[in-house]
């Protein structure tokens, strides 16, 4: 499949065909975690989590850009890219994804890292790093502010509401996916996110289409799409994030996350949560790690650097 799409469309760029990377399968009781690897054996650990819908090629104009003294790790969350679904009856939600980080960590025998995450990636992230502060030294956010609360008039209804899709989605009994060509299925994720350029579509289509009988289909689980019934009120979000040990950068995306995805009722808590980040703006849209990774680079990597490598103790590691 990945050949196939290769042929097709060429190498996704000159950076990453200079870049040597390996795959990465980690068994789950369930099936398998999938991801690539870039980086020295010994390198400090980074671990890379993508955005909804997404899977780890996100990362992959980005990772050749950052320090080479770094072993990054980045994954297809389950349900995504090639990763194994989660069994029938299952839920999709931030804690479990928090557990499938821990699941990898563990195989991989990580005591220690960073993590570098997109959108849902990084509320995924800082989950992670609420619950287990003293595993993750550096936490990037990109466009995404992580701990946004819910309303807690409305926790009860999205919580609801949640659970009704995914029950309704299982007394179904002639669910489908739809079968693409190839050009049709570029034309529907870049329909899906106008922010996507062309090239940036074929690299995520890499691990983002299965071939199937008549073309192909998109790989990740349906059941990603269903509202997550995990949210927090706010004094659960700030208590959250009062629990994160690690150095935060936030990048966020002048057309980005507060045009597209951000709701209004949350801007009171935005000056709090952001009183402990290190906060950067950039030109560019939601997905500027992926289109203009140049833009973004130098401030992951200066972070990187300032925060991590910099540190003598730092040690090494190998995976």
């Amino acid at each position: 499949m990945r050949a196939l799409l290769q042929t097709l469309h060429g190498a996704t760029s000159t950076a990453m065909a200079e870049e040597v990377c390996s795959d990465l399968s980690v068994p789950v009781p369930w099936g398998h975690i999938r991801g690539r690897v870039w980086g020295p054996d010994h390198g400090r650990p980074v671990l890379c989590l993508h955005g909804w819908a997404d899977n780890c090629g996100t990362f992959n104009t980005l990772i050749p850009l950052l320090p080479k003294e770094c072993r990054y790790v980045a994954l297809d969350l389950p349900g995504h890219g090639l990763s194994s679904h989660r069994p029938p009856g299952d839920f999709y939600s931030y804690p479990t994804y928090v557990a499938d980080i821990r699941r990898v960590v563990d195989a991989l025998q990580l005591r220690k890292f960073s993590i570098i995450s997109h959108s849902m990636g990084a509320e995924i992230a800082a989950l992670f790093s609420a619950l287990y502060p003293e595993m993750v030294d550096a936490l990037v956010l990109l466009d995404s502010y992580a701990f946004l609360p819910t309303d807690s008039k409305e926790l009860s209804n999205v919580i609801r509401k949640g659970m009704d899709e995914i029950l309704q989605f299982e007394n179904k009994t002639d669910v489908k996916k739809r079968v693409y060509t190839y050009e049709k299925a570029v034309e529907r994720l870049s329909a899906a996110n106008p922010t996507l350029t062309e090239q940036s579509a074929h690299i995520l289509l890499e691990r983002g289409l299965a071939q199937v009988e008549g073309g192909f289909a998109f790989s990740r689980d349906l059941r990603v799409n269903f509202k997550n019934i995990w949210c927090i009120s706010s004094e659960q979000s700030l208590e959250m994030q009062s629990r994160v040990q690690a150095s935060v950068l936030l990048v966020l995306a002048e057309k980005g996350i507060n045009r597209i995805f951000f709701h209004p009722t949350q801007r009171k808590f935005i000056s709090t949560l952001l009183q402990n980040y290190t906060v950067v703006t950039v030109p560019g849209d939601h997905h500027v790690h992926l289109t203009e990774p140049e833009v973004v680079a130098p401030i992951v990597s200066d972070f990187l650097r300032n925060k991590v490598l910099s540190q003598s103790n730092y040690g090494q590691h190998k995976l």
